[in-house]
């Protein structure tokens, strides 16, 4: 798409190397960041569900990176990095206390955490797409009207003397449905105050915050960062809050792109990337900075009102975010920029993967990868220096939650990309590409489909997944249906159980758990009017 003007991502490709099939190991957020920082597959380290809860839903839920994980910041932090991460981070907060901040970035490895420790939410912004609030307000006004019922049939019973009961329990109810409606009245404001917030370190800056100023609170603090630490080694996540609704946007790109709300959102996330080139230029140590763009996930189909599509496009790839195994949902950019060490313009059509940043940066920053678990990243060093021109991954598992539906086989010998699909969701309506009304695509039965045989393509030639492969057309059939299957059994054989952080028991909301400004629900602070 040319229409979109993107220069300073362009830019990072003309003169850097491009991964034209890079992928997620999740297709959302909260497991794919996981698998990112580790090297590992979600399932690995619990970030999944067996319930279908896809992501974190709550800041004040108990889930979250375990501390056993080991992260690429932590490693670099032991070899003299100075490590930050600044914006989105949703990878869990706190135990036990508001403040054990034991999933919190700084338990990962990273010295410096400036941003939201949750997700940017339509939620923040009272945005026309609700992940929580409408159905939050839903459940709250069945809850007083049941309550409501409750104390009309006692209070009637009473007077007519059908019943039998103290008044006491009748004046409880009455107020109980008070409480819960007006609660459901409040359940938008709520929701902001105890999700929308930014934190510094283990403090809490602003509260709710202020999502038109975040844009330059967030550069700001990169601009700091990088000065700060311009004189060694460092190590900058800078995780955007971009391309994700509510599309937060500044006004000097509202109405610029041709494409809408999001197109403007995707510039001004280009420009944020401009102003992060120039800190670096500007401190002098841009040609010893490895730059890295990617997404976590494809755009999302779902995030549509009517005939206004707020969650991008992705091309010629089948489905998006949270949609399974399909291409739309895991195939991300993958950028990798290095004046005078990597090669300008080069294009890398090998499966490669998120989780080959972990063994990379790992191997760069001159440590060792853990010799105590199964990292299932590789290496990119060489593929990008041009040293080799293979990718090191065989094979690639696509899960959804703990459900693998889905295997990318590289079969080397050949040249070909195979994708065997075991289980896809069943799109509504059928064949629109997406699962309207669901928010993410479920990742079992009864709304997934078993496929049996299973789904094959080449993605070598049919990169859309639009023409299955059957013994009539395809020869070899039967036999990559056996190679990978005998790579699922292996696989497996590799994974021991632990912990699901994002079931319900550690996806709740806490209220014991809950940061906060003064009382809940009246947290308010604005420390960063200090720094204005």
């Amino acid at each position: 798409m040319t229409s979109l003007k993107t220069p300073n991502i362009d830019r990072l490709a003309t003169e850097g190397v491009t991964l034209t099939q890079h992928i997620a190991a999740a297709a959302v957020c909260t497991p794919s960041r996981a698998a990112f920082l580790t090297g590992r597959y979600p399932l690995r380290s619990g970030m999944v569900s067996s319930n279908g809860y896809r992501v974190l839903q709550w800041t004040a839920a108990s889930g979250g990176l375990p501390t056993t994980e080991i992260t690429f910041a932590k490693i670099l932090r032991e070899k003299g990095y100075a490590t930050g991460l600044i914006g989105k981070w949703h990878l869990g907060l706190n135990c036990e206390s508001p403040s054990d901040h034991c999933h919190h970035p700084t338990a990962h490895g990273f010295d410096h955490f400036y941003g939201m420790p949750f997700s940017m939410m339509g939620d923040c912004v009272h945005f026309d797409i609700s992940e929580k609030r409408a159905s939050l307000e839903r459940r709250l006004y069945f809850g007083a009207q049941f309550l409501a019922l409750a104390v009309l049939t006692l209070a009637a019973g009473k007077l007519s003397g059908l019943i039998s009961v103290p008044w006491s329990p009748i004046v409880g109810s009455t107020l109980a449905a008070v409480l819960v409606g007006t609660m459901a009245y409040f359940a938008g404001s709520l929701i902001i105050h105890a999700d929308c917030f930014l934190m510094r370190n283990h403090s809490i800056t602003e509260q709710p915050m202020r999502v038109q100023r975040i844009t330059p609170l967030l550069l700001q603090e990169v601009a700091d960062f990088i000065k700060r630490n311009k004189g060694g080694p460092f190590l900058l996540f800078v995780s955007f809050l971009h391309a994700h609704i509510p599309l937060v946007t500044t006004k000097p790109f509202l109405g610029r792109s041709l494409h809408g709300l999001y197109g403007d959102n995707i510039e001004e996330m280009d420009w944020m990337v401009g102003q992060i080139l120039d800190s670096l230029n500007k401190e002098g140590v841009a040609n010893r900075t490895l730059v890295y763009f990617t997404s976590d996930h494809g755009g999302s189909l779902e995030s549509q009102v009517g005939n206004q599509q707020y969650g991008g496009w992705n091309g010629i790839y089948k489905g998006g975010k949270g949609m399974g195994g399909w291409e739309g949902g895991i195939r991300v950019p993958g950028i990798f920029w290095w004046p005078d060490v990597l090669p300008a313009g080069q294009l890398i059509h090998e499966p490669t993967s998120l989780m080959d940043i972990f063994p990379m940066v790992v191997h760069l920053g001159g440590g060792q990868l853990p010799q105590d678990r199964v990292t299932d990243g590789r290496d990119l060093t060489a593929l990008l220096l041009g040293a080799t021109a293979r990718s090191n991954h065989e094979f690639l598992m696509h899960y959804c939650e703990g459900v693998l539906h889905a295997v990318r086989w590289h079969q080397r010998s050949r040249g070909t990309i195979w994708k065997v699909h075991f289980k896809t969701p069943k799109f509504h309506p059928e064949g629109a590409g997406a699962c309207y009304g669901r928010g993410v695509c479920p990742c079992s039965t009864p709304e997934v489909t078993q496929h049996d045989p299973p789904l094959l393509f080449d993605l070598s030639r049919d990169p859309s997944e639009v023409h299955p492969l059957t013994p009539a057309t395809e020869p070899l059939f039967h036999e990559v249906l056996d190679r990978v299957s005998q790579a699922v059994e292996e696989h497996q054989l590799t994974l021991t159980p632990v912990p699901l952080q994002l079931d319900t028991l550690d996806n709740i909301w806490k209220p014991w758990l809950q940061p906060c400004c003064g009382f809940f629900p009246l947290c308010r602070c604005n420390r960063e009017d200090d720094r204005e």
